[in-house]
């Protein structure tokens, strides 16, 4: 017996690079933490200034509204 498998295919006809708005903050303490001033990649490795902890910008990213004081746009390149 097969099975087909079906496919949908989804055009916009306005285009964004925008993803979401997001807040960096650590994940241990929850401190803010201040971007770089240039674009960062989600496997960029980020630290906390408070409480030193280490991680990838992935794990500091937050899309909870609201956002916070380090707020950040997430942008697909």
């Amino acid at each position: 017996m097969s099975f087909e498998r079906a496919r949908h295919e989804e055009r916009r006809t306005a285009r964004s690079t925008l993803l979401a708005d997001g807040t960096l903050a650590c994940p241990a303490c929850d401190a803010p933490v201040a971007p770089l001033q240039r674009a960062m990649s989600p496997a960029e490795p980020l630290g906390c200034g408070y409480c030193l902890h280490a991680g990838m910008v992935r794990d500091f990213l937050s899309l909870a509204a609201p956002t916070r004081a380090t707020h950040v746009v997430v942008r697909v390149r």
